[in-house]
């Protein structure tokens, strides 16, 4: 088999996953259709699930996670008065209840109760692993599989509608939240049970208003590579929370070799996006109480045009 011919390639795509493909899968579609030499997603959909997928190329790598553990916000398709072992529609259905009659506020006062800092038992499919096992393995090999609950953020809730037993809600969450487990325990609470039957990421902080690209649309551009590229983010729009910094030519050398860097303005302590003397993204840097700022990540871009050339 010919090996592929890769190319250096940096910067972020923000993707829109097609249903039915991995997480997986699509990074090695997006490398192929980029021949992109390395690369790497922010954190999984489940198969199942659409929409935005960040892919980072090459040094954009060093960010990916920091985007893993970004916000998240969702819309979310549940069944009540069903559920199954994996905690979605791809699963064996386990359990049939009749669905109560739910009233608007009782509804709301459920819903409520999970908003905030809650204790959450991950979905018994899923990729986490133990003793280098993903646990879907571990079940789908028939072992009863326990796993703790854990700490998530959820930082709100919303009913978009309800149509029978079909419930649709947007969920805004931190970062380890499994919208199964939570479409799981909110039927649980309903006391009818339920499993999620679609979902749809829809934004990930600090991509707010993703302008998503789907593979087919990266494939009517795969034989021009400067048109694909010409649809990736930088890599300071991950980073575009964070105040920048400039700094001069001595203080860019003494960066990008990993000395720290005495301030040469007053800022606060904290991570700033820095930037070498000839505009590129040198740096993710902290300032520290020794009033230096130092490299975190380091960042190994070429030089913009204008300065190669002058």
């Amino acid at each position: 088999m010919t090996r592929r011919q890769t190319r250096p390639v940096h910067g972020i795509l923000l993707l829109d996953k097609p249903q039915g493909l991995s997480s997986n899968r699509a990074l090695q579609s997006c490398l192929r259709l980029f021949d992109a030499a390395k690369g790497g997603h922010t954190g999984s959909l489940d198969p199942m699930a659409t929409g935005l997928l960040p892919i980072c190329f090459g040094e954009a790598t060093k960010i990916a996670g920091l985007l893993l553990g970004s916000r998240k916000a969702y819309e979310a398709e549940c069944l009540l008065g069903m559920t199954t072992n994996t905690d979605d529609a791809d699963g064996e259905v386990m359990v049939v209840r009749p669905v109560p009659d739910i009233d608007e506020s009782a509804l709301r006062k459920v819903l409520a109760g999970f908003v905030g800092r809650i204790q959450q038992v991950p979905p018994a499919y899923s990729a986490l692993k133990r003793d280098g096992v993903p646990m879907y393995a571990r079940a789908r090999g028939g072992e009863v599989v326990e796993l703790a609950a854990r700490a998530v953020d959820i930082h709100a809730i919303e009913r978009l509608g309800r149509q029978g037993s079909r419930l649709r809600l947007r969920v805004t969450c931190g970062s380890g939240t499994y919208i199964r487990s939570l479409a799981r325990d909110i039927g649980e609470k309903l006391g009818c049970g339920a499993h999620l039957t679609a979902l749809r990421r829809l934004w990930v902080d600090p991509f707010l208003e993703p302008c998503m690209h789907t593979l087919d649309s990266l494939e009517t551009l795969a034989d021009v590579p400067d048109r694909l590229d010409d649809l990736l983010l930088p890599i300071d729009a991950g980073l575009i929370d964070m105040p920048a910094v400039h700094l001069d030519a001595a203080a860019s050398q003494a960066l990008a070799h990993g000395q720290a860097v005495p301030a040469g303005q007053t800022l606060t302590m904290g991570r700033y996006r820095a930037y070498a003397a000839d505009g590129r993204l040198l740096a993710l840097a902290e300032q520290r109480a020794d009033g230096c700022l130092h490299a975190l990540r380091g960042f190994h871009l070429p030089a913009p045009a204008d300065a190669a050339s002058a």
